[in-house]
């Protein structure tokens, strides 16, 4: 058995290159590559992409679950729970993906080669790879993203997170309010971990950045950024709605929105009827190493998010933490993880969810302030770096899974019983 091999097991990763698509599991796995892991990935098959490829570097396979391969729609594009919810389709193809990705987990670590296996998302791969790791007797680290915990209300949900979160070894939650909630569901459990996922800290080119601020911005008005899913936790219609607010005190001022999904065209509907089509650009999709350079490029970070009808929150808000790193100043809603990485008045400014006044108010106070804005990115700059980089993030996992593999395995080669929570 390789010493540091691990198996990702996810239901999300870039498709093919460019894809924006669980591009923070991809980074994780090249983090822990070159702090000497062997990292494999198992994820479910989507049309146009490989059943096996070399993806940057890490060893990909993707499982096949539906027939013909047009049919293989559960996951990718707007996240797997909105295709369920708003599919009937999808969920009644969800045995069947479930039963290719417990066969398909069961196949590789039968064949003895894995340190552990790393899950992300609680609903279905902390099920489906906890089960396996418990049969087979490899160590399992499972992750909460944060979307996997706060949806998917009920009885039989909440046994079926709870179970998961019981089966594996160590579960990694990546903010306070994705750690509150897992410990609701297990009081008491001492196996969970609060590690961040990491955000990329390189700097973009400054020849990028000066031709997107030249495209987007207007006039001498502010330009504001949104990097993110479209859709309605995402909180978009409260931006748009905010900048046409802004702009009676700021003329000029506009946004650019980063992403895709299925809230887009509501989205520029709603800036038609607001009549500031010629404020706001709707870029849909970019590769993910172009967002630092939107995020540089724009003088205030919009993020707007908001808990839906269903409890889904953000887990973390990355896009919050990729602004900091690129020196963009932060104003954002009071929800889920992001707290954790803005401090009011210290590392970005708060405001109430569903608030677009309140949004358009602070992005004006960063504006016309020189001094608070200059302080916002000093102190965010400081946070980010010392907590949720791709390094720091690395360390964390890399650490954690030496841990769990020690304690699970003998000095031969003998499995372990892991202590768990009662």
């Amino acid at each position: 058995m390789t010493s540091r091999r691990v198996l990702f097991v996810t239901s999300s990763f870039p498709r093919w290159a460019g894809d924006s698509s669980g591009p923070f599991i991809l980074n994780l796995a090249q983090d822990l590559r070159a702090l000497g892991w062997d990292v494999d990935v198992l994820a479910p098959h989507a049309p146009s992409a490989a059943t096996r490829e070399n993806f940057a570097g890490i060893a990909v396979r993707r499982f096949r679950y539906a027939f013909p391969v047009t049919a293989e729609t559960v996951c990718y594009g707007a996240g797997a729970l909105h295709n369920l919810v708003h599919n009937p389709w999808n969920a009644a193809k969800l045995p069947g993906l479930v039963m290719a990705e417990w066969l398909a987990v069961m196949r590789r670590l039968a064949t003895g080669q894995y340190r552990l296996v790393h899950s992300h998302w609680i609903l279905p791969q902390g099920i489906v790879a906890g089960m396996a790791a418990r049969i087979l007797g490899v160590p399992h680290v499972a992750t909460v993203h944060g979307s996997d915990l706060f949806a998917l209300q009920g009885t039989l949900h909440a046994r079926l997170k709870r179970q998961a979160i019981r089966w594996a070894d160590a579960v990694t939650v990546n903010s306070s309010a994705t750690e509150a909630a897992a410990l609701t569901l297990v009081p008491g459990a001492r196996h969970i971990h609060r590690i961040p996922i990491g955000a990329s800290d390189e700097a973009a080119a400054a020849s990028r950045v000066a031709e997107l601020r030249a495209r987007f911005r207007s006039g001498t008005g502010p330009l504001l950024a949104f990097v993110g899913r479209i859709v309605e936790q995402k909180g978009v219609m409260d931006l748009i709605r905010a900048v046409a607010l802004l702009a009676r005190s700021q003329p000029g001022a506009g946004a650019v929105i980063v992403g895709d999904g299925p809230a887009r065209l509501p989205a520029e509907r709603l800036v038609r009827e607001l009549g500031i089509a010629d404020q706001i650009a709707f870029v849909g999709q970019v590769a993910p190493e172009e967002i630092p350079a939107y995020l540089a490029a724009a003088d205030v970070f919009v993020g707007p998010s908001r808990r839906t009808a269903d409890g889904a929150l953000e887990g973390q808000g990355l896009s919050v933490v990729e602004a900091m790193l690129a020196g963009c100043p932060v104003v954002a809603t009071r929800n889920g993880g992001i707290v954790d990485a803005i401090r009011h008045e210290e590392t970005g400014l708060l405001v109430a969810e569903g608030a677009p006044a309140e949004i358009a108010a602070s992005v004006a106070r960063i504006v016309t302030d020189p001094m608070l804005s200059a302080r916002l990115r000093q102190n965010a700059g400081i946070l980010a770096r010392r907590n949720f980089t791709r390094q720091v993030s690395a360390r964390a996992f890399s650490a954690l899974f030496d841990s769990v593999a020690t304690r699970r395995r003998g000095t031969c080669g003998g499995t372990q019983p892991a202590d768990r929570p009662a």
